[in-house]
């Protein structure tokens, strides 16, 4: 399996961010082909010493890095990513990574 997590900084709008996020991202990044699971951050983004940067964390699962580069490669993928620009106001940081269960 390979994971895509962003993280998305605090926005200048945070009810206008989650507005966006949930009515219009979402249902675009769904669609994106090879796309096997979507689980986002519920409630504050805290680390161990107290609140973070970050607004709201994504995790995207896919089979393999193969997957996640024709899923963002495909309309849907290039959409989603383009959506991105028009609700992250804060900035978002993305990686891409295969796992492995230990």
């Amino acid at each position: 399996m390979a994971e895509v997590v962003v993280m998305y900084k605090t926005p200048k709008d945070a009810a206008a961010f989650d507005k966006h996020y949930s009515e219009k991202h979402i249902p675009l990044a769904k669609k994106i082909p090879g796309l096997r699971k979507y689980a986002i951050s519920q409630g504050p983004v805290a680390t161990p010493a107290g609140p973070s940067p970050f607004h709201l964390i994504a995790i995207l699962t896919f089979d393999s890095l193969a997957a996640i580069q024709a899923g963002f490669a495909s309309a849907e993928g290039r959409a989603t990513a383009k959506d991105v620009q028009a609700f992250a106001t804060g900035g978002a940081d993305m990686l891409l990574f295969d796992t492995r269960e230990v």
